[in-house]
Parts: structure tokens; sequence; C-alpha cells
């Protein structure tokens, strides 16, 4: 039997891996991303230390991207779900919590409409609340 091959839900440019590397020797390894749709620049993509942003059961889990959770509330991808997304940065503070602001960069999300044959091979979502059990077992 083989194993199915996901098409991923987001992706990376190099300027966010090399953002991430950054912020992972500052921080450590532990890191999680979530995206809101709220106010204060929150339909952006925000970088938090794990466990310093509480997911539950309103947030999707679109996978793990370079070692890290990604999560986005559920209104959010709602609009969202039919797109591969692709984390990147740009210049410029961001009015958000997330901890590359400091760096005079943000993270902002690039997107692009799945072909109908990834649409049926997306990773699957998981809620939040899903996570954090399976986290709890290990």
């Amino acid at each position: 039997m083989t194993d199915k091959k996901y098409i991923p839900r987001v992706i990376l440019s190099e300027a966010a891996i090399e953002t991430i590397d950054t912020l992972r020797n500052r921080f450590g390894n532990d890191l999680m991303f979530h995206q809101s749709g709220g106010c204060c620049d929150g339909s952006s993509p925000m970088c938090f230390e794990k466990g310093d942003f509480k997911v539950g059961a309103s947030d999707i889990w679109l996978g793990e991207v370079y070692g890290c959770d990604f999560f986005m509330n559920q209104d959010q991808f709602e609009y969202w779900k039919h797109t591969q997304l692709t984390l990147d940065v740009t210049p410029g503070r961001g009015s958000s919590f997330s901890i590359e602001i400091p760096m005079g960069i943000r993270f902002m999300i690039r997107s692009r409409l799945f072909t109908t044959e990834e649409l049926e091979n997306l990773i699957p979502t998981k809620t939040g609340e899903e996570v954090l059990e399976e986290n709890e077992l290990k």
C-alpha cells in the first residue's frame, strides 16, 4: 500500500524560510502561525512562540510549514480554502503582535487557486482543538 501524496495548503518563499530561521535563533524552535482575518493587520499571518496564541474549535489547522503549525480562523478559511497560500515576507512594520515586527518586516500571504486535481488531494484540515488533543497525547 502506498502513502498518499498530499498537496500542501501552505508553502514558503525563501525569504520566509530565512526569517523563520532568524526567529528560531532568537526565540527557539517552537513557533506557530495564525491568520485571523480580524483587526490590527489580522488578515496577515502572525508568528508566535508556540503556546503564546491559544487556538480552539474556531481555528483550522492547515498543516505544518517548515516545522511550524499554521492555523487560520474558520471564517477566514472559508475565503481561502480553494487557494494555496505562499507565506512570504515584505518590508515594513505591520500593526500586529507577530514576533518578526521588530525586525522591520512582516509576514504576508500570496495565493493561487488550486487546480481541480489538487483540490482532490489536499492535506486534510483539523480544528485547533483536535491538534491540541493530539499534542496532549504525545
